[in-house]
């Protein structure tokens, strides 16, 4: 594989351009994407300009770089979350229906928790979850529901890195979000109110595969004015659909 003077191969100099992308950053100018992924204007000029003759990537009317049609139907013809949102959808539209709120489909991954699916409410509170965006464990209702059904080594690693605070609500001292997390294995629920809108409270309830295996979290978002605990019992309906689907069809693979 060819490599740059600094023996960087060009696997990861285009590996680099594409992480230059986000929910905040969909389309970006040549030499911010350049200074985003640290690569000389030239070559990053140069690299854009093959992807894009493959399809993988773009530019939109302002001429700005875009993600190609092309990345997005291999990455989503090959995507390990097909099967979970497939089964989680007829649910999370029901869910949705019922309450009026926001529906959102997380997964663990490096880490974090990665939405992988949304079902927007425009009249419900602010929300900054976005498909394919990610937010902290210790501070979200579905992050919460996976960190505690997580490996004990992401446990201890997330309880032993600082956690960032969004509002006075999130969890920032470890033995707090310790005890925590013991509750949720208990209560099958995160409940959290104001941890990272205080406007809003997230509840959320584990998805089980084949096994009993926690594969993702089911999360509502709601005002925070009390009436997000009447939800639960249809929360925890939905959620069990899906665990009780994906038991009946494919395993579902990791993907953290």
């Amino acid at each position: 594989m060819a490599r740059s003077t600094s023996g960087e191969s060009l696997l990861s100099r285009v590996v680099r351009i594409y992480e230059a992308f986000g929910p905040d950053h969909r389309a970006v100018t040549l030499s911010e994407l350049a200074r985003r992924s640290d690569l000389p204007l030239a070559t990053a000029s140069r690299l854009v300009n093959e992807l894009i003759e493959y399809g993988w990537l773009r530019r939109d009317a302002q001429r700005r770089v875009c993600v190609g049609v092309r990345m997005w139907e291999l990455a989503s013809r090959a995507a390990p979350t097909v099967g979970l949102q497939e089964a989680a959808i007829p649910f999370m539209s029901d869910l949705h229906a019922a309450t009026g709120h926001h529906v959102q489909l997380g997964v663990l991954q490096g880490g974090e928790v990665l939405y992988i699916e949304r079902l927007f409410a425009p009249r419900s509170v602010r929300n900054r979850v976005r498909v394919a965006g990610r937010l902290p464990l210790h501070a979200t209702s579905s992050g919460l529901v996976l960190l505690a059904h997580s490996p004990l080594e992401v446990q201890e690693a997330t309880l032993h890195r600082p956690l960032q605070s969004f509002t006075p609500r999130t969890i920032t001292n470890p033995a707090l979000l310790r005890s925590t997390l013991s509750e949720i294995r208990h209560t099958g629920v995160a409940y959290c109110p104001g941890y990272v809108d205080e406007c809003a409270t997230g509840i959320a309830v584990p998805i089980r595969a084949t096994g009993g295996r926690v594969v993702a979290a089911l999360s509502l978002l709601m005002p925070n004015d009390g009436a997000a605990r009447g939800a639960i019992p249809a929360l925890r309906t939905a959620g069990r659909g899906i665990s009780r689907l994906l038991g009946d069809t494919a395993e579902v693979r990791h993907i953290a």
